[in-house]
C-alpha cells in the first residue's frame, strides 16, 4: 500500500495536478523497492573518478516528466537548490514543500524523490563520500557519516555569496580552466561553511531520528574512509562498530544489496582510479599506498573489479581527459 500525497495548486502554479509516491511512514524505506544508484536512473559506475558532478533542476528532471522518484544514493551526497520555481520533496519518510532559495542535503543512502514544477530551476551537485568527508573534517565537523537530511532557508540577498557559488561551481564544472579542481573544492567548502552556520531555528524540516540498522550502516561507512588503505578485514569494521561480521554483512546486503568487502573494495577501487589518473605514481606505488604487499597482486584485483589493467585503465582516461581538454 503506498501513499499518494498530492501536489497542491499552490506548490505547484499553473502546472496539472501531480503526485509523489511515498510510502507509508509504518513502511521501511530501504527495501528492493527502492532504488540505489549512482545518479538518478544510472546504475553503471561514473565513467571518471571525479568527486564532483553538477548539472541544472532541469537536466535529468526534464527527462523523466518533472519527476525524480524515490531512490537512495551509496556513497553519495546531494545537495540540490532551488533557485526558481517550486518543488515538493520526500526526505525518508517526510515530504515537504519547497520554494525559492531552499537548499537540500541528502546524504548517502537518504530515501529521497522530487516533484518539481516545470518552471523550477536550480542547480544539483551530487559529491562522494570521501571528498565531503575530507570537506567537513577541515571544518572541524562531525563524521560525514553523521549527516542528516535537511533543508535550509537561502536569503538571495543576504546569502548573495551562496547563490553564487552554485552558479560558479556549475560553470567550473563545464569548464577545463587551471586548478579546475581545487576552485571546486573551495566552492564547496565555502557552502558547507554556509550549511555549518545556519541553527536548528532556520531548518525547514528534518527526518526523525534513523533507525539503529541505517546507523551502523554510515558508521561503517565512515570507518572505511579512515582504514580501506589499511587492509581492515570486514571482522575488524565490525568490532570497531560493536557488532558482529555477519550482521554487517546483512546490514549492507539490505541497504545496497552488495556484501561488507565489497564495499570496501569499492572504495579501494576508487582510490586507486584517481591515483592512476591525476598523480604520476607508478602502478607498484599506487599499490602499495593501498595497502597491497604484492604489485602484481594489485593488478589482478583492479583487473577483475574494473575489466581493464591499472595501465590500461590509466592509458585509457588520459586520452578521455585531453578529448575534454582537462
Amino acid at each position: 500500500m503506498t501513499q499518494n500525497i498530492p501536489v497542491s495548486s499552490q506548490s505547484v502554479a499553473q502546472t496539472p495536478t501531480a503526485t509523489l509516491t511515498l510510502p507509508p511512514a509504518s513502511t521501511p524505506l530501504a527495501t528492493s523497492r527502492v532504488p540505489v544508484y549512482k545518479l538518478y536512473g544510472e546504475s553503471d559506475q561514473w565513467l571518471m573518478p571525479d568527486m564532483v558532478h553538477c548539472e541544472l533542476i532541469a537536466d535529468r528532471s526534464r527527462l523523466h516528466d518533472w519527476e525524480i522518484k524515490l531512490h537512495q544514493h551509496h556513497g553519495l551526497v546531494q545537495l540540490l537548490y532551488l533557485k526558481g520555481g517550486t518543488a515538493r520533496v520526500g526526505l525518508d519518510d517526510h515530504v515537504h514543500d519547497m520554494q525559492p532559495g531552499h537548499v537540500v542535503l541528502v546524504p548517502q543512502m537518504c530515501v529521497h524523490g522530487f516533484r518539481f514544477a516545470p518552471n523550477a530551476q536550480g542547480h544539483v551537485v551530487t559529491m562522494a563520500h570521501p571528498l565531503v568527508d575530507t570537506l567537513l573534517s577541515t571544518l572541524g565537523a562531525v563524521d560525514s557519516g553523521l549527516l542528516v537530511p535537511e533543508i535550509y532557508p537561502l536569503d538571495v540577498e543576504v546569502d548573495a555569496s551562496v547563490d553564487q557559488a552554485f552558479s560558479l561551481l556549475d560553470r567550473e564544472y563545464r569548464g577545463a580552466a587551471l586548478h579546475r579542481e581545487r576552485l571546486m573544492e573551495s566552492l564547496l567548502q565555502g557552502i558547507f561553511i554556509w550549511i555549518s552556520r545556519q541553527t536548528a531555528n532556520n531548518r525547514v524540516g528534518q527526518a526523525r531520528p534513523e533507525d539503529r540498522g541505517r546507523e551502523y550502516f554510515r558508521q561503517f561507512g565512515a570507518l572505511i574512509e579512515r582504514h580501506y588503505a589499511e587492509g581492515w578485514s570486514v571482522e575488524q569494521y565490525a568490532q570497531a562498530i560493536g557488532i558482529t561480521a555477519a550482521y554487517l554483512n546483512l546490514l549492507c546486503r539490505q541497504w545496497v544489496g552488495q556484501s561488507a568487502l565489497a564495499l570496501v573494495h569499492q572504495r579501494i577501487i576508487l582510490a586507486a582510479k584517481r591515483d592512476l589518473v591525476y598523480t604520476t605514481m607508478t602502478v607498484s606505488v599506487v599499490s602499495y599506498a593501498l595497502g597491497f604487499t604484492d604489485p602484481a597482486y594489485f593488478t589482478r584485483f583492479f583487473k577483475r573489479h574494473v575489466g581493464v589493467s591499472p595501465k590500461a585503465f590509466r592509458q585509457q582516461a588520459t586520452s578521455m581527459l585531453e578529448l575534454a581538454g582537462r
